[in-house]
This record gives C-alpha cells, sequence and structure tokens, in this order.
C-alpha cells in the first residue's frame, strides 16, 4: 500500500469519526428523546461557580481508527515477515493513541454550580460551559429536571 496515498485521507478520516462522538451537554441542547416530555421546574440564584473539566469518550472509535492507521503505516516498513511484524506493532500502538486521542478530543470544560434555590435549600449541578451564555455568581436560574437529567439556564 501507498502510505503517501492514505497519509493525509486517514487522519482526516479519524478526526470525522471523533467530531460524531463528541455530545453537547450544555443547558440548552436536548436529545431527540427529550421532547415533548415534563420536566420539574426550580429557581433560585447561582452562590458560587467553578470551572470543571469533563473527562472525554473512550470508545471504540478511536481505538480502532487509530489501529487502522498504525497497521497501514506500518505494512509499509521492510518486507516480507518485517512488514507484517511492524503492521501488527503499528496498529497496537495506534490503537492506543488513537483511544488517547478520542479522551483528549471529547473532553469538555465544565461549570459547576451551587445554586440557592428559592426555597432556601441548596443543590450543585455540572454541566458543559456554554459560552454564548455564559452564567455567573448572582444570576437567576432555572433549574429543569427529568427523570435523572438536570439542566440549569439562565432567567431571560
Amino acid at each position: 500500500m501507498n502510505l503517501r496515498r492514505y497519509g493525509a485521507i486517514l487522519p482526516i478520516t479519524f478526526a470525522i469519526l471523533l467530531s460524531g462522538c463528541m455530545t453537547d451537554s450544555t443547558g440548552t441542547t436536548y436529545s431527540s428523546s427529550e421532547a415533548r416530555r415534563i420536566q420539574n421546574v426550580s429557581f433560585g440564584t447561582i452562590s458560587e461557580l467553578q470551572y470543571v473539566k469533563l473527562e472525554g469518550t473512550e470508545g471504540a472509535v478511536g481505538t480502532v481508527a487509530g489501529a487502522a492507521i498504525g497497521g497501514i503505516a506500518g505494512s509499509s516498513v521492510g518486507g516480507g515477515r518485517g512488514s507484517d511484524i511492524a503492521a501488527i506493532l503499528g496498529g497496537v500502538a495506534g490503537g492506543v493513541l488513537g483511544n488517547m486521542a478520542e479522551k483528549e478530543l471529547t473532553t469538555q470544560r465544565g461549570i459547576e454550580m451551587t445554586i440557592r434555590l428559592d426555597s432556601g435549600k441548596y443543590i450543585s449541578v455540572v454541566q458543559e460551559a456554554n459560552p454564548g451564555a455564559p452564567l455567573q455568581v448572582g444570576d437567576t436560574v432555572k433549574i429543569l429536571t427529568q427523570r435523572n437529567i438536570t439542566r440549569v439556564v439562565k432567567m431571560q
């Protein structure tokens, strides 16, 4: 196989596959299964706010894509049996590196909020930070809970 021909195509394919693994967990994004469902609503004020890191996913996409790239790259080394061994080692190394890349590329910036509800009770919610609708201490917020999913949005 010609490594030069696949050298540019494979990393682009890898990036496209990983972008499909990324999810948006801000307070303003809903899955289609959440539509037309009742949510419990509470109101409160953000009393404390801290930025956190939301760990990325470790799925099969990064591992498989990395293994494919590593295997193809390894197969271009040497010839005969040496090429086979290099392809196997390249595939294993590529799989490990692909898994690590997926986790890093899908890591998100999160926000941990301590909220004083209008009832006087305190709760804490972590969600992905939304640069388009930043939250800050003192903001009045609406807390929406549906089954075991809770989101916080700034009151308009």
